[in-house]
């Protein structure tokens, strides 16, 4: 049996992660009380032992109940149940606008604590299931459709235990990904931007993919990334890891960093079955 359990902040999407999931054929369960969960999980198991369910438990469980989530994860792990944790989030100015714009009710909110309030304190509510996560999803510029493919990509169609790689071009100018487990700077590098002949151009295209392939300390770096993530994602493994984000950015994610993700997704093509590609600058997956 695979089981995956969805949690996060509310207004982070986990609604479209469900439903993503549903779609896939997986047996989904939206707000389930945390103790019910290892009774819950032996009764789909004893059903159907290669069933796929997915359930969503987040701070509509009581407050003594969340903190007793790690345990609750203790007898999955004592029953063998395969099970992965995909916890998500977004920055608080997001969330905000989210639930301006849908004029639902956090249900955290109360008259005695405001919106701002509600969305601080779920986040400390979370922190037991955030903290045994395997996969973080940083949701603040991802679109529903964005979202739904990264949940089908990364969780629904990952049949091998083999790490899942998203490589991740970004640009600091608009601020370092939260979900990225490594994280590289290349704005040391020459930068095409300075060519007036190849500025329009992006990391993906024949101009700049030239320009920079000529350049020794990109081929340096590319070489020492490589050989890093070659040499550590091994131990990785080794520690159970089935999710690994590869951040690389550059000063504003349309050149360096989006050539480097690209080359890189291609030397690790052959490690592999489960690569992912995602230019967050250029909105491309």
């Amino acid at each position: 049996m695979k089981l995956v359990i969805i949690s996060g902040r509310s207004g982070s999407g986990k609604s479209t992660a469900l439903q993503s999931l549903e779609d896939q054929g997986f047996n989904c369960i939206d707000n389930v009380p945390v103790s019910l969960l290892p009774e819950l999980t032996r009764l789909l198991h004893w059903e159907n032992s290669s069933a796929k369910a997915a359930v969503c438990i987040d701070a509509r469980n009581a407050p003594k109940a969340l903190k007793t989530f790690p345990s609750m994860i203790q007898a999955l792990d004592e029953d063998n149940i395969e099970h992965e944790i995909v916890f998500l989030d977004a920055q608080k100015d997001t969330l905000l606008q989210r639930f301006s714009a849908s004029r639902r009710k956090h249900p955290l909110s109360d008259g005695g604590i405001s919106l701002k309030e509600a969305i601080s304190r779920e986040k400390e509510l979370l922190e037991p299931i955030y903290n045994l996560a395997d996969l973080s999803i940083d949701t603040t510029h991802l679109s529903l459709q964005e979202l739904r493919e990264q949940i089908n990509r990364r969780v629904a169609l990952k049949e091998k235990q083999d790490i899942a790689l998203l490589f991740h071009s970004f640009g600091f100018k608009h601020g370092v990904p939260v979900d990225a487990d490594l994280v590289f700077d290349v704005r040391c590098l020459p930068n095409p931007y300075w060519d007036p002949n190849i500025r329009q151009y992006t990391g993906r295209d024949e101009p700049v993919i030239e320009f920079l392939k000529k350049e020794p300390e990109v081929n340096q770096m590319f070489h020492d990334i490589h050989s890093y993530l070659d040499r550590w994602i091994p131990s990785f493994e080794k520690n159970n890891r089935t999710y690994l984000t590869v951040a690389i950015g550059c000063t504003g994610g349309q050149h360096r960093s989006v050539f480097l993700v690209e080359q890189l997704s291609k030397a690790f093509a052959g490690r592999t079955d489960n690569i992912q590609v995602r230019h967050r600058e250029l909105q491309v997956w």
